[in-house]
């Protein structure tokens, strides 16, 4: 049982970080503080939530500020203020403003709640997720990122797509970097327990594979700015297997030194979330091109993470 007085802060009130508060809410996982720098932005919209929530069933206190003593004692604070992609904007080009943003986020986050977990969810994802650790200095188990959690997501739609079933019902598993050379591994990918190559045709699954790799970016297209519903949902996710204890295995960029041979870094891999934050990290029996496909994603965070640490 989820206890009603959990905190839980939301820093930036944009799309993803305004919708993440709101599932949050409706999930009854705490009481929640939405902070922005803009005047008046976090505040309306928290009062309009609260003005919801007599119809949509949660009484969960919702504050919306910009003063961080607000947030003071959270115990998750998920991270979504930053820059976000527009069209013909790589997440590489957001690197060097948002780590400016992960480094004054956290920076209060230790000041205000040293106990707590981090969820991150702003771009270049993984390597906002190791910038968030070296910035925090808190334990590898209390920092993680928001990324494999919707990758699978979208994974898992577009095979319930092809299969004209409910996506709830396909389990996926997928591993690297949040960008163009993620690895969705269809071979672990199952549906009612088949696996998908006895559902799905090679040429299909290959089509899955980049429509997912390439998820990000249609939704940018389509829209002019980034996902924010599947991102809140993923971040929500998180939140309530560590606030519920729920030993949830869900994918996550997550630290990694001998797993998997990473050497040290956070990256998207599956990992048990419970009371402790990331509690273990699974090691999946890979093919060769699997660890290769896994190791060049790997070698692309590696070189965004040596980019951060030449900023500090």
């Amino acid at each position: 049982m989820i206890v009603a007085q959990k905190k839980i802060t939301v820093v930036g009130a944009g799309n993803v970080g305004a919708t993440t508060a709101f599932l949050a809410a409706l999930q009854q996982l705490g009481d929640i503080v939405l902070i922005d720098i803009v005047d008046g932005l976090a505040e309306g919209k928290a009062l309009d939530m609260s003005q919801a929530s007599s119809l949509c069933g949660y009484d969960c206190k919702i504050t919306g500020t910009t003063d961080w003593a607000e947030t003071a004692g959270s115990e998750i604070v998920i991270i979504t203020s930053g820059l976000p992609r527009k069209p013909g904007m790589s997440r590489d080009d957001l690197l060097a403003k948002n780590t400016e943003i992960v480094k004054s986020v956290t920076s209060q986050i230790v000041k205000y709640s040293p106990d707590s977990f981090i969820i991150v969810v702003c771009n270049p994802l993984d390597a906002m997720t190791n910038a968030a650790a070296m910035f925090s200095g808190f334990n590898r188990n209390k920092v993680m990122g928001m990324a494999g959690a919707l990758d699978t997501a979208r994974l898992a739609y577009f095979v319930s797509e092809k299969l004209n079933i409910p996506a709830a019902d396909v389990d996926c598993v997928l591993l690297g970097g949040h960008g163009d050379d993620m690895v969705p591994l269809a071979r672990f990918t199952t549906v009612g327990g088949k696996g998908l190559t006895e559902l799905l045709d090679e040429k299909t699954i290959e089509e899955i594979v980049k429509r997912t790799r390439m998820g990000g970016i249609e939704v940018v297209n389509l829209m002019g700015t980034s996902a924010f519903y599947a991102p809140a949902g993923g971040a929500v996710k998180m939140a309530k297997a560590i606030l519920g204890d729920e030993k949830a295995t869900l994918p996550c960029c997550a630290y990694c030194d001998k797993e998997y041979n990473v050497g040290g870094y956070f990256v998207g891999v599956p990992a048990v979330l419970g009371a402790n934050g990331v509690e273990k990290i699974v090691e999946l029996d890979l093919d060769e091109k699997e660890k290769n496909d896994f190791a060049v994603s790997v070698q692309h965070v590696k070189e965004l993470v040596d980019k951060v640490r030449k900023m500090i």
